[in-house]
């Protein structure tokens, strides 16, 4: 395994070149930009908000400088409240090629587009220059999400995804699992499970958080879908999620942007701190992805038992299908079968395995499905976050 070496020493699988409009003004030139190199590894992300937001700020610094990224060029309407010239001198201080276009000041869309796609085509000679080294399993950061749960995800995929983080964990790998909202009612379990006795408390803490959020809002992340597919409550969904975390220790908690700062087991926590304003804390499993890729990750495992199409910018997605009968309606959009363990045909040991071989497979650079059909979803939103407390990290 060889992987693309970075200033700060991290290895990305993939270089790929982002476009990231700063404001919803600009997407659509920067997705034109985009629209004629999407072949070539350029991906588009942005934040479509006007008014400036650290978290937006972090989530765009974290994702453009990621291991998996070359080059980003940023696209700018011209009065937006995004700190664009703080945003670009990040990235090129990792010394990546990177430069902004402020669309008020180049000339309007047309000529914005045709700047754009120009210096595209000069940063892809650059970034096809950056030198590869030597990568093992220990450099890899990989997170895990679910989407369109059902009765079979905690039975088939999601403990199958925690066999496979288990043994990522006994080869050096730091793994991520999340969503604290989807966690209710396995709280004490997982302070069971802390390597610290400080730690036990802040992730009571934070499922604790979770629920005052959604207790406030009036409704928790438990979907129509959900139930239809046979799930009765959020402890039952509960269980399912907690399971993709497998059995290692819990090694710390981050937030969005926070990459883990050695091998282990942590947990993203992903509802704002504060008071409640602003909404359900993850809209759509897209933006979940995205905060796993700004925490390193470099590939992602996505289980779902209803089905689901969605891919990611930046970092590959690997979709493990719980469902032996979504399986065989949607298999052109699934990586791996974990069906198979309610008919009979594997264990759970056996597609854990399965899984594990896939992420070494994908990290040396096969495709997922969701990379061969070209999808690149992105979404980023307005939150806010406290600094992480000493507890939650190691040493």
């Amino acid at each position: 395994m060889t992987g693309y070496l970075r200033s700060d020493g991290r290895k990305g699988i993939r270089n790929v070149t982002v476009v990231v409009y700063l404001v919803e003004c600009a997407h659509h030139v920067a997705r034109e930009v985009v629209f004629p190199s999407r072949e070539q590894g350029v991906h588009l992300l942005g934040f479509p908000g006007c008014y400036p937001n650290a978290y937006a700020h972090r989530m765009l610094k974290q994702l453009c400088t990621h291991p998996n990224v070359g080059a980003a060029l940023l696209v700018s309407l011209g009065c937006e409240g995004f700190n664009r010239k703080n945003l670009l001198e990040e990235i090129r201080a990792t010394g990546r090629p990177a430069d902004v276009l402020v669309i008020q000041d180049t000339g309007g869309t047309r000529k914005t587009i045709e700047e754009g796609r120009a210096w595209i085509a000069q940063a892809l000679e650059k970034t096809a220059q950056v030198p590869r080294v030597p990568m093992t399993v220990s450099d890899l950061v990989v997170g895990t999400v679910c989407g369109g749960s059902d009765a079979t995800s905690g039975i088939t995929a999601n403990p199958a995804v925690g066999r496979a983080f288990d043994q990522l964990v006994q080869n050096g790998a730091r793994v991520v699992f999340e969503e604290t909202g989807e966690l209710i009612g396995c709280e004490q379990i997982m302070a069971m499970r802390a390597a610290r006795p400080e730690l036990a408390s802040e992730l009571i803490a934070c499922v604790e958080k979770a629920g005052r959020y959604y207790s406030t809002l009036g409704h928790g992340s438990f979907a129509p879908g959900n139930a239809e597919g046979g799930l009765t409550t959020i402890e039952e969904k509960s269980m399912g999620a907690y399971s993709k975390s497998g059995n290692s220790p819990i090694s710390g908690i981050l937030k969005p942007g926070d990459v883990p700062p050695s091998a282990g087991l942590y947990l993203l926590d992903v509802v704002p701190d504060g008071e409640v304003r602003w909404g359900f804390p993850n809209i759509s499993d897209i933006q979940e992805i995205g905060e796993l890729i700004a925490c390193g990750s470099h590939v992602t495992l996505f289980t779902t038992g209803r089905g689901s199409v969605v891919g990611s910018a930046i970092s590959p997605v690997i979709k493990i299908c719980a469902n032996p009968e979504t399986y065989r309606r949607l298999n052109e959009d699934m990586d791996i079968n974990a069906g198979r363990i309610l008919e009979g045909a594997a264990t759970l040991d056996e597609v854990g395995r399965e899984i594990y071989d896939r992420i070494v497979r994908v990290a040396e650079g096969e495709k997922t499905a969701s990379e061969a059909m070209g999808h690149a979803e992105f979404s980023l939103v307005y939150k806010s976050f406290e600094p992480l407390g000493p507890a939650c990290l190691p040493g």
